[in-house]
């Protein structure tokens, strides 16, 4: 079984930037080692797109799936609980697709004038991580204090809701390392979209160590994704895939990789970014979809 989480940025966010240090040149090794995606595996992507875009919308639109163009994308859709305030508690969806044979959790991101806000804040604490939520996690794992405290506000709205036959399911998606430790047995996808760096080099090394599939989806200028520098000791998880100007999609190998194919080295610092890419499209798809 496989539970999956189609969002724009996770909700274990790491921000804030001053400076962004200097970069080796890409070695011949690392670019050799990008491939671009076909556009049957570009495609592949677009109902989980569409999902993470219907996670901005109102709980009562998406607990009726009617959401508009986002949720008439994804038509066979059956949800089962939705919440959050879009304030303090992001808001959330869970349900099952039938078309895909998957359960889908989908959170909603952050709209680009206050992420940017968040991104330029001082606030860089780190923290480790919430043992009764992540039972077992080394100490040395730590996340951005902030965004740590907005997945502990809305998981227990998660673990509270009996999702019945939806744990039956062949296929499913949620969050890439939450969900493991509380539903045992279930292969878990991430897909997150304009996602910052979270967490310490031992959190992208964790992460990077579980069966759980990740792929954050950058697209052409977004500074988001360069965020916190690593020089404040945040790193990226592996899994990249970055959105070209040309509009190929590349998967860039390894964590935060210094091509200028990939995000590192096309947008070295945030003035070389471009805010307005934070919303898409991805393959068509804009952010927020409400």
């Amino acid at each position: 079984m496989t539970l999956i989480i189609a969002r724009r940025v996770v909700s274990l966010l790491a921000v804030v930037v001053a400076m962004t240090r200097a970069l080796p040149a890409p070695t011949l090794r690392e670019r050799q080692a990008i491939t671009a995606l076909s556009s049957t595996q570009i495609s592949a992507f677009k109902p989980y797109t569409n999902y993470a875009s219907a996670a901005y919308c109102q709980p009562e639109s998406t607990i009726a799936w009617n959401c508009g163009v986002s949720c008439q994308a994804n038509p066979t859709f059956k949800p089962v609980a939705s919440g959050g305030d879009g304030n303090t508690n992001q808001f959330w969806f869970v349900g099952f697709d039938p078309t895909l044979g998957e359960v889908i959790v989908s959170h909603q991101g952050t709209n680009t004038q206050d992420i940017l806000s968040l991104l330029e804040d001082v606030d860089i604490i780190q923290e480790s991580l919430a043992p009764t939520l992540f039972p077992g996690i080394s100490s040395s794992i730590k996340v951005h204090s902030g965004f740590a405290g907005s997945q502990s506000r809305s998981a227990p709205d998660w673990q509270g809701n009996d999702y019945g036959p939806l744990t039956r399911c062949r296929y499913c998606t949620a969050r890439r390392h939450f969900f493991p430790l509380h539903l045992p047995g279930v292969t878990v996808r991430f897909i997150g979209y304009g996602l910052p760096r979270v967490g310490n080099q031992d959190f992208a090394d964790y992460v990077d160590a579980q069966s759980a599939s990740v792929t954050h989806i950058n697209n052409k200028e977004d500074p988001v994704p360069i965020l916190p520098g690593l020089f404040l000791g945040y790193h990226h998880p592996s899994g990249e895939v970055h959105i070209q100007d040309s509009g190929e999609w590349a998967s860039c190998p390894g964590q935060d990789n210094e091509s200028d194919q990939c995000i590192v080295g096309d947008v070295p610092t945030i003035f070389e970014g471009q805010a307005s890419d934070h919303d898409g499209p991805y393959d068509g798809v804009e952010m927020p979809g409400c």
